[in-house]
C-alpha cells in the first residue's frame, strides 16, 4: 500500500465520517447550506447514510477489500459530483469549495486505489 493512497483515503474517510455525522445531528451550518441549494432536510439523513457507507466502503479497502474500496470512492465522487451540480443550479458559490475539496479526496481516492 502506498503512503499517499493510505494518507489520502484516511483523510476521505474522516472527513465524509465527519460530515455524515454532522448531518445526522443537523449542524446549523449543514441546514443552512441546504436550505440555500434547496435541499429537504428530510433528505439529510439519508445523505447522511451515503456518506457514512463511503466513509466505511473506503475503510474497506483500505482493510484489505480493493474492489469496495474501489466501488465506494465511485460512489463518493457521484455524490459530489452531484452537490457540486447542486450548488451550481442554486447559484450558491460562495461555498463551493466544500463540496468540491470532498470531490477532490473522493477523486484523489479512488484514483490511487486503482493504481494499487
Amino acid at each position: 500500500m502506498s503512503t499517499a493512497y493510505a494518507i489520502i483515503t484516511v483523510t476521505a474517510i474522516l472527513a465524509n465520517a465527519g460530515i455524515a455525522v454532522a448531518d445526522l445531528l443537523k449542524a446549523e451550518f449543514v441546514l443552512a447550506n441546504s436550505a440555500e441549494v434547496g435541499l429537504p432536510q428530510s433528505w439529510l439523513p439519508w445523505l447522511a447514510a451515503l456518506k457514512g457507507a463511503g466513509a466505511a466502503g473506503l475503510l474497506l479497502g483500505l482493510m484489505g477489500v480493493p474492489f469496495i474500496g474501489v466501488a465506494a470512492a465511485v460512489g463518493l465522487v457521484l455524490f459530489f459530483i452531484g452537490a457540486v451540480a447542486a450548488h451550481i443550479r442554486a447559484r450558491v458559490y460562495y461555498n463551493i469549495v466544500f463540496p468540491g475539496g470532498y470531490l477532490a479526496l473522493a477523486a484523489a481516492s479512488l484514483v490511487l486505489a486503482v493504481a494499487r
